[in-house]
């Protein structure tokens, strides 16, 4: 039996552990969004209590959603551009309108989405999570530099706070033991954020502006708005994001020795896209399984959902004070993408690891990587590509995510899913589960 206080404490741990993950996304979106100070603080606010309900709906199981493994969701990071892009061409109610529609998709698919997760095998998810690293490290970089279109971009001081902050996290995780590498970036953003302040670059304006309490506002930045193409980036996203959560299911079932059957994923899927609802009716955004959390559940080795349900309480502690989230605002913008660097990094190396489960002796399946790969990269590369096509196409074409994910899901069925190909497939995949 667990102490309360042990509990307390590797729920802490938990939220430490997916914290600096969550919070990025917010801060990434409203700073391209050109929000204002009380506008990024009710964001990152709602954001991190939206994790807390998220998660809550997993653990919950009933006949209808929750699939009741000890798992903690968080904002889907593949839906960041997407969203800056939607947001940029069509407002900000375009955003919120498209991420409630893609969650009732979810909802919707939910039962037939687990029974196709075999048209998902390592090849395609391998390619879509490297695709997604890749893609936004461009984003990190920009930020180490001081933000594209800042002043002093690639200034001495800005390049200085960016790479001390990664050498931070990479000093914490070569001599760090156990807890402190879990929360290496939170140390790397607590230590570069601590450096600008000495040097007078800090301004603690936002949260003395802040409340202590505040209720979550539905439709705080205004009523939502429908646009099909938007609609369908969202759907495409929220698709990607199931097959993210996927395999963070899989690999719980794994660890906890719960084997999971259409049913379980059914209500999986089902909490997910009740959670989607949620979040754009209060105005954050898409969540996904975060797999930074499988992880601390198999180095502690402890596997209750009680750690899990008390991570979710803290989150919603959290979420409820602004002047908590404020203090996420105030990082420099250095100190991001130092941080950034290593995070979006270690998504690569995750969908490197995925694809290390893949048949390369299959000539098709290395042509799926190379292709799937090589068009989001080159889409992120050179945006400019399709800019003669009509705008709300190039929601599509323009974002390397998208491109990326449509291109190995697209290739797999083609060369993997043909008669003759189906068997070697599916013993591809029960590899995989096996794993």
């Amino acid at each position: 039996m667990l102490g309360k206080g042990r509990i307390l404490a590797l729920g802490f741990q938990h939220v430490l552990a997916m914290y600096a993950g969550a919070v990025i996304v917010p801060l990434l979106i409203g700073g391209a969004l050109g929000f204002n100070g009380e506008q990024m603080t009710y964001l990152v606010s709602i954001d991190i209590f939206m994790c807390g309900i998220a998660t809550l709906l997993q653990l919950t199981v009933n006949r209808f959603f929750g699939i009741g493994l000890p798992v903690v969701l968080g904002c889907a990071v593949q839906a960041i551009a997407p969203i800056i892009l939607i947001g940029q061409e069509m407002g900000i109610g375009a955003i919120y309108g498209s991420i409630i529609v893609s969650g009732l998709f979810v909802l919707l698919i939910a039962p037939f989405f687990s029974r196709i997760v075999r048209f998902f095998p390592p090849v395609v998810t391998g390619s879509v999570v490297t695709v997604i690293g890749l893609t936004l490290i461009p984003v990190a970089i920009n930020n180490l530099a001081g933000g594209e279109g800042a002043k002093d971009f690639g200034s001495l001081y800005n390049l200085g706070l960016g790479f001390g902050t990664l050498l931070l996290i990479i000093c914490v995780y070569r001599f760090g033991k156990g807890f402190s590498k879990a929360i290496a970036v939170l140390i790397g953003l607590v230590g570069g954020s601590l450096v600008a302040a000495v040097l007078g670059h800090l301004s603690l304006a936002p949260v003395s502006e802040a409340d202590w309490f505040h209720l979550p506002t539905p439709f705080y930045f205004g009523a939502p708005t429908f646009e099909w193409s938007a609609i369908l980036t969202m759907i495409l996203i929220s698709l990607v994001s199931m097959v993210e959560s996927t395999g963070v299911y899989f690999a719980l079932s794994d660890i906890v020795g719960k084997p999971l059957d259409k049913k379980d994923l059914t209500r999986g899927y089902r909490a997910e896209g009740l959670a989607i609802i949620l979040g754009g009716i209060f105005n954050t955004f898409p969540y996904t399984g975060y797999s930074q959390n499988v992880g601390l559940v198999q180095l502690s080795g402890i596997k209750t959902r009680k750690v899990i349900y008390t991570a979710a309480g803290f989150l919603l502690l959290l979420g409820l004070v602004p002047k908590i989230g404020a203090v996420a605002t105030i990082i420099p913008t250095p100190v991001l993408g130092g941080a950034m660097v290593a995070m979006f990094g270690m998504v690569v190396a995750q969908g490197i690891k995925m694809l290390g489960k893949v048949d390369f002796s299959s000539q098709e399946n290395l042509l799926i990587i190379a292709c799937s790969v090589g068009v989001g990269l080159g889409v992120t590369v050179v945006p400019d590509l399709f800019k003669e096509l009509p705008s709300f196409i190039q929601l599509f074409t323009s974002n390397g995510i998208v491109a990326g994910s449509v291109m190995a899901i697209a290739l797999n069925l083609l060369f993997n899913m043909l008669p003759g190909r189906k068997k070697a497939t599916e013993q591809e995949l029960e590899i995989h589960h096996a794993k």
